[in-house]
């Protein structure tokens, strides 16, 4: 784990999302700014831990952060301006959420959102960049949690278990049962089984 130190940046914040390659619900983005006087232990990236030592760590960033941030951008704004752009989108939210502002912010991946602060994005951030690896960790936790609440209310479609993925199992429930109201309907899969149901029931009131 690097630490990025930059010229006249005394509070950096990372930056990092999670959720878009899921057929359902947000993207969730969160940012985070470290406390250089109460280091974290064994931040990585989220999805390389444990779900036990992930929600551990998501309650000691949260306690000992200076300050941290969700964004989100919900499945109907995917829908309108793709999930690229919604995803930069989320990003900006969480930066503007931060109740303090840092002077540079680290982006995971290999674009930056437009900032009101200089940023940088590293490729591999969440492996490399302890407040990247702790914004993975807030972000994935929040977006984990929010899947297990839609599994109660769906129980059919396994959210708890694929998370919104385009698993073989989210597959065979979106055939059999079709959309909900949470599926991005911009993505190829949800479409096709969107205009599967629509054909299956004009045939049926042929009949």
């Amino acid at each position: 784990m690097s630490d990025f130190i930059y010229p006249h940046a005394a509070l950096i914040a990372g930056v990092d999302e999670v959720g878009r390659g899921p057929l359902v619900g947000a993207v969730v983005t969160a940012a985070v700014i470290l406390d250089p006087a109460n280091p974290i232990q064994g931040l990585a990236d989220s999805k390389k831990l444990s779900e036990k030592r992930r929600l551990a760590l998501y309650d000691e960033i949260v306690e000992k952060a200076l300050s941290w941030s969700l964004g989100r951008a919900e499945p109907e704004e995917i829908d309108q301006i793709n999930i690229l752009h919604a995803t930069m989108l989320a990003m900006q939210r969480a930066v503007a959420g931060l109740h303090i502002t840092p002077d540079f912010v680290l982006i995971d991946g290999n674009r930056c959102p437009a900032l009101a602060m200089p940023s940088q994005a590293v490729v591999k951030g969440d492996s490399l960049v302890r407040e990247i690896s702790a914004a993975s960790i807030i972000a994935k936790v929040t977006r984990d949690r929010e899947m297990a609440e839609l599994d109660l209310l769906y129980p059919e479609y396994g959210f708890a278990q694929h998370k919104g993925y385009p698993t073989v199992l989210h597959m065979e429930k979106l055939t059999q049962h079709g959309a909900t109201p949470h599926h991005r309907r911009s993505f190829a899969p949800v479409r096709n089984a969107l205009l599967d149901a629509e054909i299956a029931a004009t045939r049926a009131r042929t009949l």
